[in-house]
């Protein structure tokens, strides 16, 4: 090995940052190095990275290895204390080249930082994102909710927004290097802007980009918090063309007292009635969410209840997600449910979630999509909907494609025109 390697894993922030990351390990004059872009959000993402980092060390004996991410930021003496890391890196430090330098003694192998006294974003300008079709820009950091279960704002501290400049000026760029289509990303984008002079909303910034970076063929959110919804960003689903018709919500539950033991600010009506709002403004529209099987207390009708929600609010691209409770959080001081649950809970959602996709699916078959080419086999529609192809296309390309099948996975696509400049 004689280049820089960088393992992401967790959100597409991560994967935002691990080009900003590949970039400064580069700046550093880094060489037969792998970086570990690690996540904190459950148990098993944290297990995966530590594996990884094992394997690593076996398949690069001489390799120097980095880890950096949410994990490394929260619990970074345990990374240090691996024998096969080198330098353990918090989510500020990873931002700097200098922070990629040879420690210069054995106690300098942990460079991270308070997570709560964080003020910058990743506010780089990056060219593109290695083997991938879609890029992703970071246009907020942090959070300033406390939800019961989650560590996330200990590994990336509070919420703050990058300017509205400098994500035209990224996106400009990105869209120069070919990119079709762009993913605005954060930890809690709906709380964008109120760090920044005269608050804008995120609906507001996102009317700015657009109308500023025209060239901007498809831009896409990633997860939305339905209690944080403006006026602008509304506007926007119904009249947008370019705001592609597929949204993903942080929802983790649907059954109101688990919700508030969650600490969430919303109910179950409220992500109803988001839902029928979003159906109403726009009627193609397909719905994401993130769902937590198993939170400590969760009763048999209270999982129901969430259970329910798939079919109640027409979600058909699911995030499962076993509760995994994490040190220092209050959800990990509550009663708990047996694994076994767990896992008997989010098996359940998930086959609601695929009997849900399968509809989804079936439903667009006939249809006509623009789908944005991934690898020369697959792609997905503006719905985010998996798409193989009846030929070789070129990755990148947006094709003209009818839907000519659906199996319970993906759609099978006719590309029925050249590719779209």
């Amino acid at each position: 090995m004689s280049s820089v390697r960088v393992v992401t894993f967790g959100c597409r922030l991560n994967a935002y940052e691990s080009e900003v990351v590949r970039q400064n390990a580069h700046a550093a004059g880094l060489s037969n190095s792998v970086i570990v872009n690690t996540c904190a959000v459950t148990a098993e993402a944290e297990r995966q990275a530590r594996q990884t980092i094992r394997k690593v060390r076996r398949d690069h004996p001489q390799a120097r290895i980095v880890v950096t991410g949410c994990s490394a930021q929260i619990d970074p003496r345990r990374y240090a204390a691996m024998p096969e890391v080198d330098l353990v890196l918090g989510n500020d430090e990873k931002l700097r080249p200098a922070s990629f330098l040879p420690p210069a003694a054995s106690d300098d192998r942990i460079r991270v930082n308070d997570a709560m006294a964080m003020a910058e974003t990743a506010g780089h300008l990056i060219e593109g994102f290695d083997g991938r079709a879609r890029a992703f820009v970071q246009v907020q950091n942090g959070c300033d909710h406390r939800c019961t279960f989650c560590i996330i704002p200990f590994g990336r501290g509070p919420s703050r927004s990058v300017p509205i400049g400098v994500i035209a000026d990224q996106a400009r760029r990105l869209v120069a290097n070919g990119y079709a289509e762009i993913v605005l990303t954060g930890v809690d984008i709906t709380s964008y802007g109120r760090d920044l002079p005269g608050r804008p909303p995120l609906g507001q910034m996102l009317r700015r980009l657009l109308r500023t970076v025209p060239e901007l063929r498809r831009l896409r959110l990633s997860s939305l918090d339905p209690a944080e919804i403006d006026t602008d960003l509304w506007s926007l689903i119904a009249e947008e063309p370019r705001l592609l018709p597929h949204l993903h919500l942080s929802l983790q539950a649907g059954d109101d007292m688990i919700l508030k033991r969650m600490k969430r600010r919303h109910s179950r009506a409220d992500t109803i009635a988001f839902t029928d709002r979003a159906r109403r403004l726009r009627p193609d529209i397909v719905l994401g969410a993130d769902l937590i099987a198993g939170f400590p207390t969760e009763s048999e009708p209270m999982f129901d209840n969430t259970l329910r929600l798939v079919d109640d609010c027409g979600l058909s691209l699911l995030h499962i997600f076993p509760y995994s409770p994490r040190p220092g959080t209050p959800a990990a001081r509550m009663p708990q449910l047996p694994k076994a649950v767990r896992r008997e809970r989010a098996a359940a959602l998930r086959q609601a979630g695929q009997d849900a996709l399968t509809a989804t699916l079936s439903d667009h078959v006939g249809r006509t999509a623009e789908v944005l080419v991934e690898t020369p086999s697959s792609g997905r529609t503006e719905h985010y909907l998996p798409v193989h192809f009846d030929r070789p296309q070129t990755p990148s390309a947006i094709m003209r494609t009818k839907l000519i099948a659906a199996t319970t996975q993906q759609l099978a696509g006719r590309s029925i025109d050249q590719p779209q400049p």
